[in-house]
């Protein structure tokens, strides 16, 4: 980390004097320009950038699914034929729901997310103020060289914090969804009213990722990301990130593809195949994580692989024989 620091003047209160700790360092991912892109508020940015991320990816591999490629059949889930003959939705209406719930997914953000940038202190200031905090701790370790406690307060204040919040925003994210998305199966008012729309595609597809009454799509998606971005208090260009996140993880999960390479589906075990069996009968009760993680299925119990899978049919078969 490159940084300019005025050490020359710096006496024994080194840690107290915040002209004596200057930072100037700032990341690649960082820019001081106002606006991201010239005449575009960041925060409508921040609205289109996964609405734009939604179909860019969901045409992609919707390119895939109308090619004959034989390479492509030992990726797929499922063959092509069983989209139509399964599913009990029509493309157009699913295009047609998706875009309404993008539409209104925008008007909230709208109102959710500001064009007034939230003040905050200098980010020179900052790292300062993590200097001092970490300034006690470090001369009782031993560590009294200010240059060394400067790069450790920037390596926090500019990577550590940003990842925690990105982390624990998705934390919360799949919490939201894992007990709502679990209710409306346990509930059978939910479910029949509401959940039972996203499982009419039975073989799931990407642009069919968000094909859900508008209702559950307000509270299991839009509300649940607004609180993940409200309790971490991210900046509009971090929740712009995270939007954007979600919404390829999301759309990737349903694309029908498994494939070794993709690093959405490399980032952990809920991937495309993993939810699948979430739309198969067998496992309708089971794979509720979403989108991220799997560790509340792992801890409740209700996590599903192809093996318990091929266990279960083994087993049904025996008692047959």
């Amino acid at each position: 980390m490159s940084s300019a620091r005025n050490l020359t003047t710096c006496t024994s209160s080194l840690y107290e004097d915040p002209l004596c700790l200057q930072s100037t360092y700032i990341p690649w991912y960082a820019t001081e320009r106002p606006l991201l892109i010239d005449g575009v508020p960041d925060h409508y940015l921040a609205l289109a950038a996964p609405v734009i991320a939604y179909w860019s990816l969901s045409l992609f591999f919707h390119f895939l699914d109308t090619r004959d490629w034989k390479v492509l059949d030992k990726y797929r889930l499922h063959p092509s034929e069983e989209v139509a003959s399964r599913n009990l939705v029509s493309r157009s209406t699913v295009v047609y729901a998706v875009f309404f719930q993008h539409i209104i997914q925008t008007i909230l953000g709208l109102y959710w997310l500001t064009a007034e940038a939230p003040t905050r202190v200098p980010h020179s200031v900052a790292v300062h103020q993590i200097a001092s905090i970490l300034h006690t701790p470090a001369e009782l370790l031993g560590l009294s060289d200010p240059v060394l406690l400067l790069s450790v307060s920037e390596l926090i204040y500019w990577w550590a914090i940003p990842a925690l919040q990105l982390l624990v925003s998705m934390f919360i994210i799949d919490t939201w969804q894992y007990f709502l998305h679990r209710a409306m199966h346990v509930n059978k008012f939910l479910y029949r009213h509401l959940h039972s729309w996203h499982h009419r595609l039975y073989v799931p597809y990407a642009f069919g990722s968000l094909y859900n009454h508008p209702v559950e799509g307000f509270f299991l998606d839009t509300l649940g990301t607004a609180v993940a971005e409200w309790c971490t208090g991210l900046t509009t260009r971090q929740a712009m990130v995270l939007f954007t996140i979600s919404t390829l993880k999301t759309v990737d999960d349903h694309c029908g593809y498994s494939f070794p390479w993709d690093p959405l589906q490399l980032m952990s075990g809920n991937n495309a195949d993993y939810h699948d069996i979430h739309h198969q009968v067998i496992g309708i009760k089971s794979n509720f994580a979403q989108p991220f993680f799997v560790h509340w299925d792992t801890l409740l119990g209700t996590r599903m692989t192809r093996q318990d899978i091929e266990l279960r049919r083994r087993g049904l078969k025996n008692k047959t024989n």
